[in-house]
């Protein structure tokens, strides 16, 4: 029998009718959420003149002012960039011809905008992006180090002119993103309509305010697929629950270990998955090991100083750590801010002569604030004082305003990738634990959070002794002489190494310092098993006193820093060993199963007041992760 040749299958076009209503849905939600909207703003008055709160507008006009008094300089920019658009144009006809040509302009290392194939092999694709980067790389190199901008305008005019540059990508628009564009033609326009849908989603859960979704957050769920090493909550005040986890050798290390994490963000990033979770891999070494679950605090919370976050949570998360394991010495682990608080806290416990840690281990901690990175962009007196204003009339920082900031940090992955995949490409966010966990923001108590930007970021007070006290006490961080290990990453955009080493250097004890491959989160879980990064130490007995000292002799290891600091901990200690710890077999018994119920606490719950410890948990109103 002769064969037929097989149909080509053809799309088929979407019914009119089907279409007609969808447009109408759309029309009719997006009309109810702008009237929403502006009721809203309204009723809290906040419908005014525009205010330069960023100081952007200040900036730029300094920005303007001072290229315009160079003119030769702003004409010779000029045509530097028109001469690589002549070369463009030049290398896109050879191109077209046929003729290998090397491009005039290419995308950055680890630049996944351009990922796609078209943006290579297709002429028009390829012209337009050359045509972006170099744009781009000229207006970067135009404002980038304008002479006489003060160092804190010049900071401002580069961020905010990449997000502007940023935000202008040809993959940011559907016409100009060759994987948008096909997928426009093949489904006839339906990956757009999609698209608003999603929009419209995030504009309603956001109540009007754009809070857009990076993961499915209906694929997880704690203490079922994240934050699932086993352990019990054996104490909790108002500012946070201690979870002990169960051993998982015979015998532990008669030490226990605490770790304090930030506030900003909840704990469970070091516990998202059982391969990459830090407190798993350190019970599994045989730690005893606490972990402090922090409050997401409401309005009744607005009073809570940075004092308190010593009194109410370091220091009593160590009182409990001893009552449930009748340890007198224990190491202590602070991440981030709950680093800083870690530092402050033992120079408050120097003070007071108290020797109860032993060891004091450091991720990506800045405790000398000289070198803020990008996030100095955000603390200035204008803002600050906006900001106060917002919570005072709150009582707290809302998470999501936190989160957006450090999302504008990269905001090319964290922002505009979701753009394109969810409003562009009309796609669901894709389950990923990293980012359900970098979604779940957290509030900040208004006095301690105004105390933390006012004396840490803008009047850089913990580097001096007697700068800031608590309860009566000068803090002086060169009273601390308890050994102490220092990891910080080399691609870190908010706790920059440069700046943490400095803060490593005012300690009196022994300090070793490792520098880590990746950022502030991929640097720090980075289990042992994945073999990934690099990580550098100095073999000196001394810290170097500059850190490019430090990186010029530096020793670069394979692999995990995990490991180094596991044998950095068993060098201080004496070797010695107890049967494993059960958690509730102390004097402090188990209140609930880990991870407990302070975590589960999300932005949209209106929590009470916590219960006091021994008071049976789990019926505060509250919407589970």
């Amino acid at each position: 029998m002769p064969q037929t040749a097989p149909q080509e299958t053809q799309e088929i076009a979407p019914n009119p009718a089907d279409v007609a209503k969808s447009y109408a849905e759309v029309a009719q939600r997006a009309a109810r959420l702008l009237t929403q909207f502006m009721e809203k703003q309204a009723a809290e008055k906040e419908i005014g003149a525009p205010a330069d709160e960023l100081g952007i507008a200040q900036a730029f006009m300094d920005l303007s002012a001072r290229l315009l008094a160079n003119p030769y300089k702003l004409a010779q920019a000029q045509m530097n960039m028109m001469w690589d658009y002549f070369s463009l144009w030049q290398g896109s006809m050879l191109k077209m011809m046929g003729v290998p040509i090397q491009p005039v302009a290419a995308p950055k290392k680890g630049d996944n905008r351009f990922r796609d194939e078209d943006w290579e092999q297709h002429f028009l694709f390829d012209y337009i992006k050359q045509s972006y980067l170099i744009a781009a790389r000229h207006i970067h190199d135009t404002v980038c180090c304008v002479d006489g901008l003060d160092d804190v305008t010049q900071r401002k005019v580069n961020f905010y002119t990449r997000q502007y540059i940023d935000a202008l990508s040809p993959t940011n628009f559907a016409m100009t993103n060759p994987e948008v564009f096909r997928e426009t033609v093949k489904s006839h326009g339906q990956n757009l309509v999609k698209g608003l849908n999603n929009l419209l989603n995030d504009l309603e859960a956001g109540e009007g305010q754009l809070r857009i979704r990076m993961t499915d957050t209906s694929a997880f769920e704690l203490g079922k697929n994240v934050a699932v090493t086993p352990g019990k909550v054996v104490f909790q005040n108002e500012l946070f629950q201690l979870v002990q986890y169960d051993p998982t050798t015979p015998e532990q290390h008669k030490r226990p270990l605490l770790i304090v994490p930030p506030w900003i963000n909840k704990f469970y990033i070091l516990d998202l998955r059982e391969k990459n979770s830090l407190v798993k891999w350190a019970t599994d070494q045989g730690h005893t090991t606490f972990i402090m679950s922090w409050v997401n605090p409401d309005e009744h919370l607005a009073n809570k100083s940075f004092e308190d976050y010593v009194l109410e949570g370091t220091l009593a998360a160590m009182g409990a750590v001893e009552q449930a394991t009748g340890e007198k010495s224990l190491d202590v682990v602070g991440y981030c801010i709950g680093g800083t608080l870690l530092a402050t806290t033992l120079a408050y416990m120097a003070a007071k002569r108290d020797k109860r840690v032993a060891t004091a281990t450091f991720f990506t901690t800045l405790i000398d604030f000289s070198i803020p990175g990008e996030l100095g962009v955000f603390i200035d007196e204008p803002q600050v004082t906006s900001l106060e204003h917002k919570m005072a009339a709150r009582g707290y920082l809302d998470g999501s305003e936190m989160a957006m900031t450090f999302n504008l940090l990269k905001a090319n992955d964290l922002i505009w990738s979701f753009v394109v995949n969810n409003y562009l490409l009309g796609k669901d966010p894709f389950p990923f634990d990293l980012l359900f966990w970098n979604s779940d923001s957290t509030r900040m108590p208004y006095a301690m959070h105004s105390f933390y930007l006012r004396n840490m970021y803008m009047a850089n007070k913990l580097k001096d002794p007697g700068g800031i006290t608590i309860a009566g006490v000068p803090i002086d961080i060169s009273k601390i002489k308890v050994p102490a290990y220092f990891i910080s990453t080399i691609e870190d955009h908010i706790a920059p190494w440069k700046s943490t080493y400095l803060g490593a250097r005012r300690f009196s004890g022994p300090v070793r310092f490792v520098l880590g491959g990746s950022g502030h989160i991929a640097g720090i879980v980075n289990p042992p098993v994945a073999n990934k990064y690099f990580y550098w130490t100095h073999p000196g007995e001394q810290l170097p006193e500059t850190s490019e000292d430090f990186l010029a002799g530096a020793e670069q290891h394979p692999g995990s820093w995990w490991t180094d600091w596991n044998q950095w901990l068993a060098a201080q200690g004496d070797g010695k060993m107890v049967p494993a710890r059960k958690p509730g077999d102390g004097q402090l018994k188990a209140l609930e199963e880990a991870p407990g119920s302070y975590v589960k606490f999300r932005l949209d719950t209106q929590p009470a007041a916590a219960p006091a410890q021994g008071t049976k948990v789990g019926k505060r109103p509250a919407k589970a992760a």
